[in-house]
């Protein structure tokens, strides 16, 4: 009897981690009217995870995501939507002193209990965002790519 209960429990478990998850499929599935109007090169593009210059920003969100930011720039000549995508890892930036800790030494030969203060040490690692891809749309397609070099 516990069996199928825990079997329930376990599919319930990978639905709930699964449902924030956001895929390249899902996206697709998510816009599968749009994506079966593309031509088989530019599916097999959005696929991959690539993008290029003329997608729509349905194309640009399956193929990508959701941006990290989102900006709008307006200028005489257009206005322009900017999506930036980003990562963010942690990097070693070193040891520092975290504080003291109280260190009892007992003298073997007196008997006497010394008490003295031992600095303590840690490391520190500090967030760091990069942005790698921005994209700028122009009338509703892509205009510009921007990528970081690696």
């Amino acid at each position: 009897m516990k069996r199928p209960l825990s079997t329930a429990l376990l599919l319930v478990l990978l639905l709930g981690l699964s449902a924030g998850c956001s895929s390249i499929a899902s996206r697709i599935q998510e816009k599968s009217a749009t994506f079966a109007a593309l031509d088989a090169a530019t599916q097999a593009k959005i696929q991959h995870g690539r993008v290029e210059l003329g997608f729509t920003p349905d194309m640009v969100y399956m193929a990508l995501g959701q941006p990290d930011e989102t900006r709008v720039k307006t200028t005489s000549q257009a206005t322009r939507t900017i999506w930036i995508y980003t990562s963010t890892y942690h990097e070693y930036a070193g040891t520092t002193e975290m504080g003291y800790r109280r260190v009892f030494m007992r003298d073997p030969r007196t008997g006497n209990v010394y008490v003295y203060l031992e600095p303590v040490y840690g490391d520190v690692y500090r967030e760091r965002v990069q942005e790698d891809i921005r994209i700028v749309f122009e009338h509703g397609r892509v205009a510009v790519i921007e990528q970081a070099k690696p």
